[in-house]
């Protein structure tokens, strides 16, 4: 029932209610019209959901959804559910396309953390630039919150100063003006060479952190990390303007920030990152 659903594009309690159904209609024919169920107020969520789409053009439903209820909230009105604006998004022509996955390694481990600073993630990626300029980010993420607690940038190259920065203002952002971590927390990256760097390693040993690097050729095993360079380069990077590097470097801040204060989240509960914080010191 569900597939022939799915294929008819219809509700599945429509049609399972017409397959039930005795009554015939007087012309003798048995079958029914499927319908779908219309809302008056559909028309007043449609500018808004316009206005989002407009506004974060790689944003899909599921999010949409969790922007629109956060706007409804703040004007006390009551939420909305994510299968309706599925329906109205479906109608008008404003979902996103369907994209295959690619066949990857299989990982069994677990990053996901269920406490905050337990486990941070770091990676690095570039963005290149139209004038033939390229930026190297580093940044550190928090495997429970996911927030993306701090980064580093240039146009040249990531060093391993630059990441031993980026652990220090990581330690800083959570701790405050502390020289080491109050417990052990690990520090997850792959094998470049300023992370597995002697001095990198050493310094993160001796503020606290325990320093673990993923097996060769196996970037799934970072996978929070690799999950977010996608998700920043699709939401920012590529639909926003990268005449050079200098350009680049002074939009970072704005999108970082924005990721960490707005970007809903599935694994956070359709929350932001720190809204999630914001929600576990309350709790």
């Amino acid at each position: 029932m569900k597939i022939l659903s799915e294929t008819l594009e219809v509700s599945r309690s429509n049609l399972v209610q017409t397959l039930q159904t005795d009554e015939k209609p007087e012309n003798g024919d048995s079958r029914r019209p499927l319908q779908y169920r219309k809302d008056a107020s559909d028309a007043e969520l449609l500018p808004r959901i316009r206005s989002i789409c407009s506004e974060r053009g790689t944003y899909g439903y599921r999010r949409v959804t969790a922007l629109l209820n956060r706007a409804l909230l703040a004007e006390n009105q009551a939420k909305v559910n994510h299968k309706r604006i599925y329906r109205i998004m479906k109608q008008h022509g404003s979902l996103l396309g369907r994209y295959g996955k690619k066949p990857t390694r299989t990982h069994d481990g677990k990053i996901i953390t269920l406490h905050p600073n337990t486990r941070w993630c770091s990676d690095s990626f570039v963005i290149r630039c139209w004038n033939g300029e390229r930026v190297e980010v580093a940044f550190s993420m928090d495997t429970c919150d996911r927030e993306a607690m701090r980064y580093v940038a240039t146009n040249t190259a990531i060093t391993g100063e630059m990441i031993r920065d980026l652990m220090a203002e990581s330690l800083e952002s959570r701790f405050g003006n502390v020289a080491r971590l109050p417990n052990p927390v690990q520090w997850l990256s792959d094998n470049g060479p300023p992370y597995t760097a002697h001095e990198t390693r050493r310094f993160g040993e001796q503020i606290g952190l325990v320093v673990c690097t993923t097996p060769s050729y196996s970037p799934e095993s970072n996978g929070m990390s690799e999950a977010f360079v996608k998700t920043f380069k699709r939401d920012y990077v590529y639909v926003s303007r990268l005449e050079s590097a200098e350009a680049v470097l002074k939009q970072l801040p704005g999108w970082f920030e924005d990721y960490n204060e707005q970007a809903p989240h599935q694994g956070l509960g359709m929350r932001s990152p720190r809204e999630y914080r914001r929600a576990l010191t309350l709790n």
